[in-house]
Formats: C-alpha cells, structure tokens, sequence
C-alpha cells in the first residue's frame, strides 16, 4: 500500500476540495501537499479521479507516495441483498440455494428453511476478519418468517454485553435506550434499525439511535452497512463502521 503524506482524510464520501482528483465513497484520500486540494493517492471502494479514474476499487498512488506510485486493483463490494428494507425478509422467496451447501464463506443465502422450519434455538453467528463468533437465543417459534416478515417488534432478552461478543473486542454500542430482538427499531426509522438485533441512544430514549449491532441492518449514521457493528456519537468503545458476515442457523 502506499499513499501520500498530507491531507489524511478518510470516511464516507471522502473527497478534496477538487472533486478532479482523488475521492472514494468509503476510503482514505491523500496529497503530497499541505492541504486537501489535489489529492493524487487513495485507498477505497467506489473511487476515481486523478491518477486513475478507471480504478474504482483500491489503491491508486502518485507523486511523491510514501511507498511508490500504485496502480492497485481490487475487488470491492457492499452486500445490499439482505439490508434491513429487502423484500427477502418479508417473503417466501429463495435465494441462492447452492450457498447453503458451502458452509461458513461469503456466499449469501435464503434457505426454504426461513418459513417451514420450527424451532427452540436460534444461532446467531458473524465472521469478521475471519474470525467466526456465535451466541444462541432460545426461542421457540413456528420459523424464522413468523417472527421477522410482518414487521412487528418481538424482544429478546440477551443483554448488551451478550451482543457485543459477536463483534469482539472492538465491539461499541452507546449505553442508552438498549432495544434487542426482531424488527428492531426506534421511533425514527431513518436511525440504526436491525431485523435481529440490538439498538442503543445516546440521548434517553429510542428516537435517535446512533448505534447497533445486527443482522438485516440500516440507517444513520451508516445505511450500507447491513450486519455488523456500527457506532457513533458517545458509544460506550468507540466509533465503529465494522462489516460482518452474518449467519442465522436454527435448532
């Protein structure tokens, strides 16, 4: 990897003053002078501009970088197939059968499982970094369907600290409002909402809430992020924007 010294600006639509060089809509700008408005390196997913506006996902690099000029392509991608607003959760519809055979990888997956399948446990699984955490909620129901696709809040009772082990360490969620369960959202559903999950505030109550960890999520302060752990504004281990892949087995 290599990048510029100067500038240092990273985030969502992360973009100079000049809009000519270089941007990304998630990733690290860079310039090799001692501002932000003709940034000749980055690292990110959905870029372009100068050096190389034909290098959407990467790292692009030029002019005095500190390891080298770069011209590095990768394969980037933000999973929306399963996010809090898709139809999947709502309907009887399959998807991608065959990746239910392949095991713990990234291949997404609906299973017939999802509406015909009773049940007394729910195992709840994520992979970061390839690191694969589970926690188990009992729970007794006809199938998953019954209790997800009518939109309808069911609660479960894991406690924070029980979410938090599917993140790790790096796990945050902020230390108010402490909604969990199916369809979990606040009063505002333009904030962080989970179809299995948990929601936390910084201000006392569920109408803004700024943090969640989840699967099936959206809203601020990161919509594509749609299971995982997100923070912002006072969470309890940081700020966090940390993307899983989700697993929802039952027994």
């Amino acid at each position: 990897g290599s990048l510029q010294l100067n500038c240092n600006k990273e985030g969502f639509n992360a973009v100079g003053t000049s809009s000519h060089h270089s941007k990304a809509r998630i990733g690290y700008i860079a310039n090799d002078q001692h501002d932000c408005r003709s940034c000749d390196s980055r690292i990110g997913f959905g870029t372009g501009g100068h050096p190389n506006n034909s290098n959407t996902c990467g790292n692009a690099a030029l002019h005095s970088s500190d390891n080298g000029d770069r011209d590095i392509r990768a394969m980037g991608y933000i999973l929306t197939t399963f996010d809090y607003d898709s139809h999947y959760w709502s309907d009887k519809n399959q998807y991608n059968t065959p990746g239910g055979r392949t095991g713990f990888d990234s291949q997404e997956t609906k299973l017939p499982t999802y509406w015909n399948t009773p049940f007394s446990k729910i195992c709840l699984g994520m992979k970061i970094s390839g690191q694969l955490r589970f926690i188990v909620i009992n729970k007794q129901a006809n199938s998953l369907y019954s209790l997800i696709a009518d939109g309808t809040y069911r609660a479960t009772s894991l406690g924070r600290n029980e979410w938090k082990k599917l993140i790790g360490a790096a796990g945050s969620l902020q230390l108010n409002c402490n909604k969990e369960g199916f369809n979990t959202v606040g009063t505002s559903s333009y904030h962080s909402k989970a179809r299995v999950g948990y929601i936390a505030n910084d201000q006392n109550g569920c109408g803004s809430c700024d943090s969640r960890i989840g699967f099936g999520t959206g809203g601020y302060p990161n919509n594509s992020i749609t299971c995982g752990n997100v923070a912002a504004h006072s969470p309890d281990n940081g700020n966090r924007n940390i993307t899983a892949m989700g697993y929802i087995l039952v027994q």
